[in-house]
């Protein structure tokens, strides 16, 4: 794999964000939802912007290129993007009791399965662990959800988002932090 690098969101990369998310959600979804499904995902699916605002938004480049994106909260919301208000919830959460939320995360179809993923993902687990938090959980998409249980995340639920009556299916998984032997987390 060629070296991937990461660094924190800034608004100028807003645009660029958007049509990788886009693409990523429309192409990789289709293997696992119907048609319809797939439309019905772009409501509930999509950038959080509170993301990049926090500072808790990293995107992954390879060559100058970004080719994933994902984040991570200390604020309670789950899942959901700028539009879907219904979804979201500022409230912050305390690490002494909350799972830090994993939020938002997309890979371009063309560097899919390349290992971005967790890349992404392990550089928001080390962001939340540093604030103190002991846990982080996510809402999975059917195509995200084998990364994350590849990664040490359980299920906790299985659901199903309701868009215009049209069902897509969605996996609660959690992941707890624990200690190695040598007193590093795992």
């Amino acid at each position: 794999m060629q070296t991937v690098s990461t660094r924190w969101a800034s608004e100028a990369d807003l645009p660029a964000l958007e049509t990788l998310i886009a693409l990523a959600i429309g192409t990789l979804q289709a293997a696992f939802l119907s048609p319809e499904q797939v439309a019905a995902s772009r409501a509930i699916m999509g950038l959080d912007t509170q993301l990049v605002a926090d500072g808790t938004y990293l995107v992954a480049e390879r060559d100058g290129e970004i080719v994933g994106c994902g984040g991570w909260s200390r604020r309670a919301t789950l899942y959901g993007g700028d539009h879907s208000t219904s979804l979201r919830d500022p409230r912050l959460l305390d690490p002494a009791r909350d799972p830090a939320k994993i939020r938002a995360m997309y890979t371009h179809p063309r560097y899919a399965r390349q290992g971005i993923g967790r890349v992404i993902l392990a550089g928001c687990e080390q962001a939340a662990r540093a604030e103190g938090f002991s846990a982080v959980e996510l809402m999975a998409t059917l195509s995200g959800q084998p990364l994350y249980a590849a990664s040490g995340y359980e299920p906790v639920e299985t659901v199903e988002a309701n868009v215009n009556g049209i069902m897509v299916p969605l996996v609660r998984m959690r992941r707890l932090f624990g200690f190695r032997a040598a007193g590093e987390w795992a």
